[in-house]
């Protein structure tokens, strides 16, 4: 497969057909004004910029590793450097009205800025394309009032305060980014406790179907691809209906599933790490030790 690689704003300008950026490390582009060349159906891209993107019309979908997103009107999709998709259907023609866009900015930009600490907190740049954002249009009204402001700041004579003001409106995009995410997994209730009983269903048959002598303890990774959701996603998920995160729930399985076999069985300690997924007899030790405040053995012989 044909790969291409997204390095800089000014490479990203020159792949969409745009004129050269009027700022080297942020730009906020219209869809409707893409007028590339290029034909990236099948083709392996690898962003390296930091990516806001808002799609309201339908153009094909684009994958992300085995999972696939069919746009629809008003929903955002984020990407972090590193990422990697590939885009499949066909290319939109320069005359389709379009109304979306991109807020692109590189790493550089906020390295030295609180933002460059506070960014990974961001989950949403590391779910899969089909966990997109869906916008009222309230909500997108508000987002494009703080592009517009990020717009002016860069078109203008640049000034000792201008990058500040650009990251500040940056960040506080994404802070109301992760207000609307808030919104929407609210509105979603239904849905979300649907994928918290699966979640628990999963978990009792990890163990049941005999994975665990293959695997592992259970992890976050392994659960959230067999919901078809994102690690981080399942995570937020979790988060916000329980107050626990799924690592979070998953320890707490892991041990109440200990304490009743400590209990219930006579089998040797190091025995019954093992069954649960622990390779060595002194991690099951620690772990048990770190959750419960007592050994395996101690916690036995009080009961």
């Amino acid at each position: 497969m044909q790969e291409f690689s997204i390095d800089s704003i000014s490479q990203a300008h020159k792949a969409m057909g745009l004129p050269k950026p009027k700022h080297p490390l942020v730009s906020v582009v219209q869809t409707k004004d893409f007028n590339t060349e290029m034909d990236f159906t099948g083709v392996k891209i690898i962003n390296n910029l930091y990516q806001v993107t808002l799609k309201r019309l339908g153009c094909g979908n684009l994958f992300y590793g085995k999972n696939s997103y069919d746009y629809e009107e008003g929903t955002l999709v984020f990407t972090s450097p590193g990422q990697v998709s590939t885009f499949e259907g066909q290319m939109p023609t320069t005359n389709e009205a379009d109304e979306g866009w991109t807020l692109a900015f590189h790493p550089d930009l906020i390295r030295k800025s609180t933002l460059s600490d506070k960014i990974d907190s961001y989950s949403f740049f590391h779910y899969d394309v089909n966990e997109a954002l869906h916008l009222s249009e309230d909500e997108l009204k508000t987002l494009e009032q703080l592009l517009d402001k990020i717009v002016k700041e860069y078109s203008q004579n640049l000034d000792k305060h201008s990058q500040n003001l650009i990251i500040s409106n940056i960040e506080l995009l994404l802070d109301y980014c992760n207000r609307f995410y808030d919104r929407q997994f609210y509105t979603r209730t239904n849905l979300n406790t649907d994928i918290i009983s699966k979640f628990e269903r999963l978990l009792k048959a990890y163990y049941q179907a005999g994975v665990v002598n293959e695997l592992g303890v259970p992890n976050v990774q392994y659960m959230a691809r067999k919901l078809n959701l994102s690690a981080n996603y399942l995570s937020d998920l979790l988060k916000k209906e329980t107050g626990k995160t799924a690592q979070e729930h998953i320890h707490l399985f892991v041990v109440e599933r200990a304490k009743s076999t400590l209990l219930k069985s006579g089998s040797k300690i190091s025995e019954i790490g093992y069954s649960l997924g622990f390779e060595y007899p002194q991690r099951f030790s620690n772990f048990f030790k770190s959750k419960t405040g007592y050994s395996p053995s101690e916690y036995r012989n009080m009961n």
